[in-house]
């Protein structure tokens, strides 16, 4: 009895040890959560069920499968940008990570915290050149600010701490570790810090002073910003220099998020035609450069000007992006003397509607009267967002997320993301019908994450920009080839048919009544629907 009690007793404590070893990416995603990761959007394959059962065991982290990987990047991008956090990508190899490269690139020119975790072969099957190798290395290369490749089971969690790291330094960085299959499924030991975080630069007293002195002295001077110069404290902010000193606030034309509506600081939008640009610039002795780069053209065109600062203007940069854009306009109001309160902001306004057909106006003015407080508006409307856009300044407080980096197929995918991330708040968004074609999955994943999205499709059955694109590069009459490649009509796309057939409610308007009804029952009600508008 003694004996048989000794080895049941011997038998439950390796039972016991056995329990307390962790694999690579068990101990990896566990340090992550620890860190603060709270959300996966997932695409993974046969090199990635390690991960996958990692995340499995740790409810701290919200696992969410996209059918593309393009879904993924995407989603992770309006996480961050509602956050200012990464949530983590998996991905499948090489070939998973390039699918989601577009993405990425928008993410990175809206420098936010993306963290993507891309499997690869055990170590010991890459010298078999098996289909799925490739240079990983060389492809993260064009977008990641960071790219780390473990070297073992126990360094796998340092070197995603490490990506975590640097994805988190200010204001944001597209990072990427490599997870070899192998390093997931040995055992690891040991235990990892939490890596600090870098404190965002700021700017030297006499930069602030010269900023403050310039203003002071211009007869025609603007703020021009973006990236967090646009939350509601930065524009508080400059709202108070611009109280003091007269000048206008501009902000680029594809910014990462503005917080703005009711009571909130308004903004001039810097048009997005080269030449509408410097007209709206034209006349300014002094721009003062926060949180962006200078304004440029978004294209070269033949005989147009990409440089669209005004000839002769004093360009004051206030540092580069990883500056921090709130404490240099906190302290260039201070310097100023400026008021601590601002008085001028955005009042509601409600919109008559004219009933019949909708065009670009008639939607953005429904959007307004309907948008429901702290509400998330993604915008891929292209052609048709600008209206919505210009409406919705006086609508009730809300964020608003562009196309930062120009390679449509962002918005479904970042609806995703910053439902996930503020499921308290309705998200809207606006989606040009050729764009939605390129994430058209990220549905599906709405459905199956039971998101409060209402997406509007903005159907004209076209590229409609590149047909304005067309005549401005020079091509004075396009033929039937040249058109064809820019009509969606043939065959007509059905998208209450396609968010049906994804588990999604759909409908479709023809009228702003018919619009302004279905906007009314959506707001009322949360859940994931579609509104097919035809415009």
């Amino acid at each position: 009895m003694r004996l048989c009690s000794c080895v049941y007793w011997g038998l439950i404590k390796k039972r016991i040890r056995g329990l307390a070893v962790m694999n690579g990416a068990d101990l990896l995603i566990k340090k992550l959560a620890d860190a603060g990761v709270s959300a996966c959007f997932a695409n993974p394959g046969t090199s990635e069920m390690q991960l996958v059962a990692a995340l499995d065991k740790e409810p701290r982290i919200r696992a969410v499968l996209g059918l593309f990987e393009g879904v993924v990047t995407g989603a992770a991008d309006g996480f961050a940008r509602m956050t200012d956090t990464p949530a983590l990508t998996l991905l499948h190899l090489g070939p998973g990570y390039a699918n989601g490269i577009a993405n990425l690139h928008n993410a990175s020119r809206a420098r936010v915290p993306v963290l993507n975790m891309i499997g690869d072969h055990a170590t010991h099957h890459l010298e078999l050149d098996a289909p799925l190798t490739s240079d990983i290395d060389g492809l993260t290369s064009a977008v990641c600010a960071w790219t780390g490749m473990s070297t073992s089971p126990d360094d796998l969690p340092e070197v995603g701490l490490k990506a975590w790291q640097a994805s988190m330094e200010y204001p944001g960085n597209v990072t990427a570790f490599v997870a070899p299959a192998n390093h997931a499924w040995d055992p690891a030991g040991g235990d990892v810090d939490i890596p600090d975080i870098p404190a965002p630069k700021t700017l030297s007293d006499d930069e602030i002073i010269e900023a403050a002195e310039a203003l002071k002295n211009s007869d025609s001077a603007a703020l021009f910003m973006g990236g967090h110069a646009l939350r509601e404290s930065g524009l508080i902010q400059a709202g108070r220099i611009s109280e003091a000193t007269g000048a206008r606030l501009i902000t680029e034309t594809f910014f990462t998020r503005q917080q703005r509506g009711v009571g909130r600081v308004e903004t001039e939008r810097l048009p997005y035609f080269g030449e509408m640009a410097a007209e709206h610039l034209k006349g300014l002795d002094t721009l003062v450069i926060v949180g962006s780069k200078p304004p440029v053209s978004f294209f070269a065109y033949p005989g147009k000007p990409g440089w669209l600062s005004p000839e002769g203007a004093s360009l004051l940069q206030m540092g580069d992006h990883r500056v921090d854009a709130i404490d240099t306009l906190t302290r260039i109001a201070n310097a100023l003397g400026a008021p601590e309160q601002v008085t001028k902001v955005a009042q509601r306004v409600e919109h008559a509607l004219e009933i019949g057909p909708i065009n670009a106006v008639e939607l953005g003015k429904v959007i307004a009267n309907r948008l429901p407080e702290n509400a998330i508006v993604v915008d891929e409307g292209a052609t048709n967002g600008l209206g919505a856009f210009l409406m919705t300044g006086n609508a009730a407080p809300h964020d608003w997320l562009t196309l930062t980096g120009g390679a449509i197929g962002a918005g479904l995918p970042m609806a995703v993301g910053a439902a996930i991330a503020c499921p308290d708040q309705k998200v809207i968004g606006l989606e040009a019908d050729g764009s939605a074609m390129y994430t058209v999955q990220a549905l599906w994943t709405m459905v199956r994450e039971d998101l409060d999205v209402t997406v509007l499709i903005l159907n004209n059955g076209s590229y409609a920009i590149l047909n304005i694109e067309l005549a401005r590069v020079g091509v004075e009459k396009p033929g039937p080839t040249a058109l064809s490649l820019l009509d969606l009509t043939n065959p007509a796309i059905q998208w209450t048919d396609i968010a049906k057939g994804m588990g999604m409610a759909a409908v479709r308007v023809d009228t702003v009544e018919a619009l302004d009804r279905a906007m009314a029952e959506a707001m009322a009600e949360k859940g994931p629907r579609l509104i097919e508008v035809i415009l």
